[in-house]
């Protein structure tokens, strides 16, 4: 099992993650805000700023401090993944 550091020491599956996306907008603030009403939210951010929003397959929401590009970084091939993604947005 691939593991991702995704700060401060808290590591996720690497296969049960679904997308990796920035918390600035309203939607995934309302997403948030559901999570935490549901019971679904986990904070990982250790009282620092969010700046990643990790969504797994089983609902979960969960919130780091670290970049999200740091996050894919860290996911083995993810590196690849991200750098397909910004040719293909061009």
């Amino acid at each position: 099992m691939q593991l991702v550091s995704i700060g401060f020491g808290n590591v996720v599956a690497a296969r049960r993650v679904v997308a990796i996306i920035s918390p600035e907008s309203s939607p995934i603030k309302r997403l948030i805000q559901d999570a935490r009403d549901k019971g679904t939210l986990i904070d990982a951010t250790y009282g620092r700023r969010t700046r990643a929003v990790v969504i797994t397959d089983s609902g979960h929401i969960i919130l780091s401090a670290l970049q999200h590009e740091t996050i894919v970084n860290r996911i083995p091939g993810g590196e690849n993944r991200l750098e397909k993604l910004e040719i293909e947005d061009e």
